[in-house]
């Protein structure tokens, strides 16, 4: 099937689906906006009627059906579509209304300003209490440029008809069709996804979804390997290209562009976490070591932003306290399926040579054992630091240092410096050690070169808020790096971001609560489908529902 479309005929099938988007293209162009949020309101009306097939083809495809874990693909899945249909259409709406943005920022680091992303409904405030969320604009850019920067693309007075091509990714379901909204609502590319392989058998469900823009000619499908790939992102109709995966797979991209298409990705990271040390509580040392165990096994490690080095004090009392609640955290999670190619092979060769190291589970064939390694002293050669597991295993490194703030300077410049990728990372800071050391603090956050940065939260979750720019760090002449180039999500329609720092409560507002993508979370496949009914219909009572299911599982 390799570098076949999904509906037969090979590249003269592309070929009629571009030249159809072509003409889609000047459609879409003059497109009235009232005309653009009535498109995506049908769609979230076909994307919550597909929800259900959705998360239950996923969660096949992962060997999860039946288990609590087939709850991540409904969150991932459609879920982080109907909320960013939702998010969309609300800013379609203000540039319709002619509202003058409503921006809430400060100044942070050294004069940047930092927009209020989230929280920005009470809903948001319910569904993640205590979550903040700012996105950093590049420094010198001035208040007025932030003001202007916003939804750009309707800012001109003749906007020019593009096509993208659109590579989606193979591990989170949601990804290309969250990339194909930005291209459609922020760029103005009409768009063809390229769904991944490995998920090919929901192309069909992608397609119900998404409907009325197949229909009105605004976006097509196919399917294939690295030869559609190819011919697609070369192809004279096509402008512009963007792809979620590897740096290999951009390089590919990049060395064949010969037309110079703008080509902009997501590629990944080795996300690391910081521990700053201080005096925790026995909750405490419990909560966070199921949520740095979450942020690795989530979708079971095949995440680009999976956890994959945690930065600990060495002489930090508690440390050897947070390793055994995240090494019982290990054991107790669950078993899956190695779905990925490679994973196996990948995680084996990461593991070799190191002597200090700890596996769970993973008996049989199909199964990946969740891995614990103790990197002391971080060797500068480690191919631990380079290449992304994209599995269940996490490196556990230790820096010495006299006190916690030079011990911090000294994590930040090992982040930046030593690992891979700059797509996300995570700090974990309590009250107190946060007071005492604010500046210390603040000034790491500044200093930390990723396009997310979670405090008392994974970074992960910056993901499904549809208001984040997603993608790596954004530098004034948006080089690509190791994590690649550009933004999508984006909801708000910002330009000139370099991240965001969301910002979390050290411990829940109520003992009791834990996000439902904590991978022990009982009540998780529950929570993911009342989500997306709650998209599809808000109510109180949904609403509630999902509060007492978050309470109580």
């Amino acid at each position: 099937m390799d570098g076949q479309h999904r509906l037969g005929g090979g590249p003269a099938s592309l070929d009629r689906d571009l030249r159809a988007l072509r003409e889609g293209a000047a459609r879409w162009a003059a497109l009235p906006i009232p005309q653009k949020i009535g498109l995506l309101a049908e769609c979230r009306t076909s994307t919550a009627r597909v929800a259900p097939r959705w998360s239950e083809i996923a969660a096949a495809l992962k060997g999860t059906t039946g288990t609590a874990l087939a709850g991540e693909e409904a969150i991932t899945g459609p879920w982080a579509v109907l909320r960013a249909l939702g998010a969309f259409m609300e800013s379609l709406r203000r540039i319709e209304r002619r509202e003058p943005p409503r921006l809430e920022s400060r100044i942070v680091g050294s004069g940047q300003i930092a927009v209020k992303i989230f929280p920005a409904s009470l809903r948001d405030r319910v569904l993640q209490l205590g979550l903040r969320g700012e996105t950093w604009m590049q420094p010198g850019t001035a208040p007025e440029h932030v003001q202007g920067g916003i939804a750009a693309w309707y800012r001109e007075a003749h906007p020019r008809p593009t096509v993208a091509v659109v590579l989606g990714a193979g591990n989170i379901s949601s990804i290309g069709l969250l990339d194909v909204l930005y291209k459609l609502v922020a760029e103005g590319s009409v768009c063809l996804l390229k769904v991944h392989p490995l998920l090919d058998q929901l192309t069909p469900v992608f397609e119900n979804a998404f409907q009325p823009l197949v229909r009105d000619g605004y976006l097509r499908f196919a399917s294939g390997g690295a030869t559609a790939g190819e011919y697609l992102c070369a192809h004279p109709l096509v402008d512009a290209v963007h792809v979620t995966g590897s740096e290999a797979t951009y390089r590919a991209i990049a060395a064949n562009n010969t037309a110079g298409k703008p080509v902009t990705s997501e590629l990944g990271n080795v996300s690391p976490a910081i521990v700053m040390p201080g005096r925790w509580s026995e909750a405490a040392l419990r909560f966070h070591a199921q949520q740095l165990a979450s942020a690795k096994l989530h979708n079971d490690g095949f995440n680009c932003i999976a956890l994959q080095v945690l930065v600990l004090p060495a002489r930090w009392p508690q440390r050897e306290a947070l390793v055994a609640n995240l090494r019982r955290a290990f054991a107790a999670a669950a078993d899956r399926i190695a779905y990925y190619p490679g994973s196996r092979e990948r995680c084996e060769r990461l593991r070799s040579g190191h002597a200090q190291s700890e596996s769970f589970g993973g008996e049989g064939n199909e199964r990946l054992a969740r891995t614990m390694l103790f990197a002391d002293p971080p060797s500068a050669g480690s191919p631990l630091f380079s290449t992304e597991a994209f599995g269940p295993l996490l490196a556990i490194v230790s820096l010495d240092d006299d006190d916690a703030a030079s011990y911090l300077r000294d994590a930040v410049d090992f982040c930046n410096d030593r690992l891979r990728g700059d797509l996300a990372a995570t700090l974990i800071v309590d009250p107190k050690t946060a007071r005492t050391h604010r500046s210390a603090i603040d000034a790491a956050i500044a200093r930390l070169r990723y396009g997310c940065i979670g405090v008392n939260v994974w970074s992960g979750v910056g993901f499904l808020l549809p208001a984040v720019p997603w993608g790596a760090y954004r530098t004034r002449n948006d080089a690509t790096g190791p994590s690649g180039r550009g933004v999508v999500h984006n909801a708000r329609l910002l330009s000139h971001t370099q991240k965001t720092v969301l910002e979390g409560p050290f411990l829940p507002p109520i003992p009791a609560l834990r996000p439902p993508w904590f991978v022990d979370h009982r009540n998780q496949a529950r929570i993911g489908a009342q989500l997306c009914a709650l998209e599809a219909k808000p109510s109180a009572a949904t609403l509630a529902k999902i509060a007492w299911l978050t309470l109580t599982g």
